[in-house]
């Protein structure tokens, strides 16, 4: 005997009920995180930071420094989405996150006017401070410095422990903050270097000049490819990987991997990947659903049929079939089937 299937009509529709909610409150939802902007700080020429206001729906008490929200904006009737990192959050629920002028979604977002409303995230990401008796050495470089800066704060709102920063910058963004901080905290040692006035690279000789006994620090970077892949190898040949925590904002692929074909089995789309399988999908016009880019969120996580990728941030290569992989961390060492 078949029973039939009893019909439930959606009585109450969330597109409906936000519709009605931002004639009262631009931000107001039933279950997204909107937010509106309320400020905008000039940090340099092509650098702002935007302050805004979430509404209830955003768990601020469940922000760590050095996370980061996925900040969502429409261009051209697409939704597009970029990570970034939160300088500030207030007890209030108040959120300030630094823009560069820089990319589709960043010149978007930097072009929004006050009172403007944009969709984020909760916070996420797992680059925050983590429980050790040693003293943490920061590095940062550019528009790295804002997860960095979020440190710093946190580590001297709870520590007596000596922090070191090097930062790289062709700016003075955070400069006068940073240097407040150090008038007073004197445990906060700065080393500021302008790399417009002087063409100074990461070296394990400059950082052992700058920080003493920098080998019995935790390290904290988060910066340009170029700069991170210095420092990776500064711990590495000191075998002080366990030391070394990172941050990327712009994530480097291996110049020296050939091309490899890529078929996504269940859309019959076949394309060539030179860099990440996201970016590489995204050239030959395909669309993957995608968040941060940068290997935080889960939105672009897939299954990997066959084939073998390397993992751009760790270096690990994955060749097992039917495995679990993201598209932007994920770089095709072999032809490559994914299940998309």
């Amino acid at each position: 005997m078949h029973t039939r299937a009893e019909y439930k009509p959606e009585w109450i529709r969330e597109d409906f009920v936000d519709f009605l909610a931002e004639k009262i409150d631009s931000i107001w939802a039933w279950k997204k995180i909107k937010a509106e902007i309320i400020s905008v700080k000039p940090l340099s020429t092509d650098f702002i930071q935007l302050q805004l206001r979430p509404n209830k729906n955003f768990n601020v008490q469940a922000y760590q420094a050095g996370q980061s929200v996925l900040v969502t904006v429409v261009i051209g009737g697409v939704r597009q989405q970029r990570s970034y990192s939160i300088v500030q959050a207030s007890p209030q629920g108040l959120i300030s996150i630094a823009v560069k002028k820089q990319g589709l979604v960043s010149n978007a977002l930097a072009a929004q006017p006050l009172g403007a409303v944009v969709e984020i995230s909760q916070p996420q990401g797992d680059f925050i401070l983590k429980p050790s008796e040693r003293a943490p050495l920061m590095i940062a470089s550019g528009s790295g410095i804002t997860a960095i800066y979020a440190l710093i704060n946190a580590h001297l709102m709870s520590s007596q422990q000596p922090v070191d920063l090097v930062y790289f910058s062709r700016d003075s963004a955070y400069a006068a903050e940073l240097q407040a901080l150090a008038a007073n905290y004197p445990q906060l040692k700065l080393h500021l270097i302008n790399t417009a006035q002087q063409k100074q690279h990461l070296t394990q000789e400059l950082l052992s000049g700058l920080v003493e006994g920098f080998q019995q620090r935790d390290c904290y970077a988060c910066g340009a490819a170029s700069m991170m892949q210095s420092i990776q190898q500064i711990y590495a040949q000191s075998a002080l990987d366990a030391q070394l925590h990172m941050e990327y904002f712009q994530i480097p692929i291996d110049e020296t991997l050939a091309e490899q074909p890529v078929r996504f089995l269940r859309s019959q789309q076949n394309f060539q990947a030179r860099s990440n399988l996201l970016e590489s999908a995204e050239q030959a016009g395909l669309r993957p659903s995608h968040g941060c880019r940068m290997g935080i969120c889960n939105t672009c996580s897939c299954t990997k049929v066959q084939g073998s990728v390397k993992n751009i941030l760790t270096g690990e290569i994955d060749s097992q079939n039917n495995s679990q992989i993201k598209l932007c961390i994920s770089q095709a060492i072999s032809p490559v089937t994914i299940n998309l």
